[in-house]
């Protein structure tokens, strides 16, 4: 098998485990992910929010908020992983295209 292959094995492996990040912490009543949290939860489990996490969270929104594509939370996070595969996988391909370009 080549070595290609074995890598998009393993990113297909590990993008069909993302959703161990909602059931676990579902299992152990333990909350959100571990750093899924906003800067209010931050504040309520640390006592302050960083000044960077403050500034940026209202200016960067999650393309896909809490994963929601679907009804189903599981499938909608393995789903989300694989857009934010794809949307990757494309921008390196069109980095490496360009650079390969100037050659």
């Amino acid at each position: 098998m080549k070595t290609i292959t074995k890598l998009w094995l393993l990113i297909a492996m590990l993008a069909v485990l993302t959703p161990i990040g909602l059931l676990l912490p579902a299992y152990f009543r333990a909350g959100r992910a571990w750093g899924e949290w906003n800067p209010n939860e931050l504040k309520d489990m640390a006592g302050y929010v960083p000044r960077g996490l403050a500034r940026l969270s209202s200016i960067w929104h999650a393309p896909i908020h809490d994963y929601a594509l679907l009804s189903n939370p599981p499938v909608s996070y393995i789903l989300s992983a694989l857009v934010g595969i794809l949307a990757v996988t494309g921008v390196v391909y069109m980095v490496g295209k360009f650079f390969a370009g100037k050659q």
